[in-house]
Parts: C-alpha cells; structure tokens; sequence
C-alpha cells in the first residue's frame, strides 16, 4: 500500500512540475511578442542623407589596348660584321644615338676610292680646258675646226665624269655611314636581337626593336549608338579620356581623343577610337589592355542622393523624405542618370533635404522615424538630436561626404537604369548613361 502512495505522489509531482514549465515559457513567449510589438508601434530606425547639388561628368566607357605611337625594327643598311652594340636593353634613346657600329673599314676604302677617282679626272679636265683655250687662238689657217670641236666635247666629257664623281663620294660617304647604326626615332629598346662578333646582311634580321612611349596611343571601341553624341561633342571642344586598370579602381592617366574612325565595325557594331596620353609616369605600355572612359559632357549643379537611397514601387522610382515631423513622405522621383554610388535626380527632390538610405524594412508612407547618421559619419556626427533637421545638421559635414567623395571629379560612369552591366550593347563597348529609372532593391 506505501509503495501505491508513493507512486501516486511521484507522478502528481512530475505532473506540477511540467505545468509550471508550460505556463512559464508561454508566458515569456508572451512577453517577448509584447516588447516587439511595442518596438514595432515606435519610430522606426533609418539612416539617412542630404541630397545636394554637385556637378557630375557624364563618362562613356570603353575597353582598349595601349598601342605604340610609333614602332621601329632598326635593321642594317649594310652588311658586315658587328663591332660593338652601343645600347642596353631597355634603355631610352634620343633620335640620333649609335645603336651599334659595323666594321667600316670597306667602306672607307670605298670613299677614299671615290676621292681619288674625282681627283684624277679633275686634272684631266683642267689639262683639257688648257688646250681647248690654246686651240681656240690659233687661227682656222693652223689648226682644224674639227680639232677644235673634238677638244671641246672632252672638256665637256670630262665635266660631267667630275659630276659623277662627286655622286659616287656622296653615296660612298653615305654606304661608309650606314656601318653607324643610330636609332631613327626616339624611344625605348625592347631586347637585343644580336650580339656583337655577328655578320649582318641588309635584308636579313634587325638588331633591336625601339618603340615610343612617351606619348603613347590608347586604342578603343564604343557603342555605335553613342556615335552621334560624340561627333557634336568632338566640334565642340577636345575631348578628355582617362585609361584606367582593368578593375577600374585607379586612373592611370589622362589623354585627349585624337582619332574617330572613318567606319564601324558591322561584327561588333562598335566604332574604333584613338587617344593620346602623355605617359610620363610609364603606367601605359604597348599592348596593355586597359578600361577607358570618354568625358562626354558635364552636368552643372544637378540635385544628387546616394544610389541606396531610390527604391522601385509599381509607379516607377522613389524615395523616403524625411520631413520636420520626423515622419516620411514616399515621394516619386525622375533619374536622369546613375551609377554604383550616385543618383542624378531631375525632379521629385530638392537639395538639402533628408532622404533614407537604410532601413526601409519596415518604412511606409507616413511612418514616424528616428533619424541617424551613416557608419562613416558617425564620428564627425555632433551630440545634437531629436528633430530631422538636427540630425540633418549632423549629416551635413559627415553625412554627405560619401556623395562629396563621388564628385565631380572621380564620379564613374553612368549605367542606363534596367540594364545589367554589360548588357543591351554590341561589342566591348559599355554606355553608362541614359534617362530612365534606376533598378532600386526595395529592402
């Protein structure tokens, strides 16, 4: 019987203890929803930035390869056999300098062959005039008048052999000069095709390959859409490019548009263009292949946001305003142009007023808000708070940096609103800027 008990009081036991497990975690359960709830009916947490006026470059961008202006393959002009190089591998030369120096003892001889040829028939020839002048004083009665003409056609004889002479010195001096191999451009030497001891033939081989660098040539291709636009700009004014690493993440240097093609290519429906670069740093080098970009025009003081801050809703593009009430106003907006980090708004925003550009989860038109600055602005941010346009002022300095640090200057190009990059064009070629909406992720 005490052992029935017992199992009885175990089991009420076990059975007290499960029910105050139960009515404990719903409880909590309970309470955790209550606190959500009560977070969820509070102002909403966003970050947000003033728009602002900034001049923004309209860029086209291409891809292309760095070409030698000029490329030299310097070859003898004479045969024999290779005395000296007179260079280093990847030396600069300046026109004019030896490259290397073939024997020239034959065509010393040549010359000193030549000089004396010309020296003989000059003292024929002043012996011939002598007795040209002698004949020509005697009376017809003494001598004949065909002695006379005989003499005369020798004297003229032996003037044009003088003139012939003379041509032979000259092409001997020149022959005597080409066993002087100088460097017909200025440039750099790329590696030795020869080395010293070697016969060389004229029409055999080369000794070095020069190529000019500074300035050098950008070769690249462009949408033939973007043609039309870039022949107004072209009889405007001369156009800036900028070659840039593959990655497009730092500017190498900066040229100027020199050539558009006479014809676009019906493959790739692309058009082939040519810039000049001054290199003076040497970070283009011949066959480099580097992304370009083309400043097309420049908008002046347009109202600009940063990129996170536009959505996409049914009606088009928007974005959350932040009034004085700490409440939002969903507002649609017109693009003008896009990139990674800006947003080009020709209507719907004015500058100077707050948009979010986080925290749009649980945002709705009319939903009360509390404002805080970027990440990155948060330390120049002061300890002013509770209206939108104080937090504003702490957005001014700090808030807008990262739209100050997108332009003008260093702004990127312009992608066209729903379009991938890369797609919707022909060729290599990417235009970056169009009217449109940008592809806004709702968060």
């Amino acid at each position: 019987m005490k052992k029935f008990f017992k199992s009885v009081f175990a089991v009420l036991v076990i059975g007290a203890i499960t029910a105050a497990a139960v009515y404990f975690t719903q409880g909590g359960d309970q309470s955790q929803r209550g606190r959500r709830w009560a977070r969820a009916d509070g102002p909403v947490p966003v970050v947000a930035t003033q728009a602002k006026l900034a001049d923004v470059p309209v860029w086209l961008e291409g891809v292309g390869s760095a070409k030698a202006r000029n490329t030299v393959t310097v070859r003898p002009q004479v045969d024999g056999k290779i005395l000296s190089i007179n260079f280093k591998e990847g030396q600069e030369v300046k026109q004019g300098d030896l490259l290397a120096q073939i024997d020239p003892v034959t065509f010393q001889a040549q010359l000193d062959q030549a000089i004396a040829k010309k020296a003989l028939d000059e003292s024929q020839l002043a012996n011939a005039r002598r007795d040209l002048e002698r004949y020509t004083q005697l009376s017809a009665n003494v001598i004949a008048a065909k002695t006379v003409d005989t003499q005369r056609a020798l004297v003229t004889q032996l003037e044009a052999q003088i003139k012939a002479d003379e041509a032979a010195i000259e092409n001997a001096r020149a022959v005597l000069g080409y066993a002087s191999v100088v460097a017909p451009i200025s440039g750099r030497t790329g590696m030795r095709l020869i080395d010293v001891g070697n016969l060389v033939r004229a029409s055999e081989g080369g000794i070095v390959v020069i190529t000019e660098v500074q300035p050098i040539s950008v070769l690249f291709t462009l949408p033939q859409q973007d043609l039309p636009e870039i022949n107004r700009a072209v009889a405007k004014r001369a156009l800036k490019v900028e070659a840039l690493e593959t990655d497009s993440k730092n500017v190498l240097d900066a040229g100027e548009l020199q050539v558009i093609d006479n014809q676009v290519d019906q493959t790739t429906g692309t058009i082939r263009l040519k810039a000049d670069f001054p290199n003076k740093e040497l970070q283009l080098w011949p066959g480099q292949f580097v992304n370009v970009r083309l400043l097309l025009d420049t908008l002046e003081q347009v109202v600009v946001v940063p990129t996170s801050a536009v959505q996409r809703g049914p009606d088009g593009a928007f974005v959350y305003v932040v009034g004085s009430d700490n409440k939002v106003a969903v507002r649609n907006v017109a693009v003008a142009q896009q990139d990674d980090r800006l947003v080009v708004v020709s209507k719907g925003v004015t500058s100077s007023e707050l948009v979010v550009t986080t925290g749009f989860a649980r945002l709705k038109d009319g939903a009360e808000v509390s404002v805080s600055a970027p990440e990155d602005a948060k330390p120049a941010a002061s300890s002013a708070a509770g209206t939108p346009q104080a937090n504003a002022g702490k957005a001014s300095a700090a808030d807008t940096a990262s739209i100050d640090a997108a332009t003008p200057a260093v702004a990127m190009p312009l992608r066209p609103e729903g379009r991938k990059r890369g797609e919707g064009r022909r060729g290599d070629g990417k235009r970056r800027r169009e009217a449109g909406n940008p592809p806004g992720a709702t968060q």
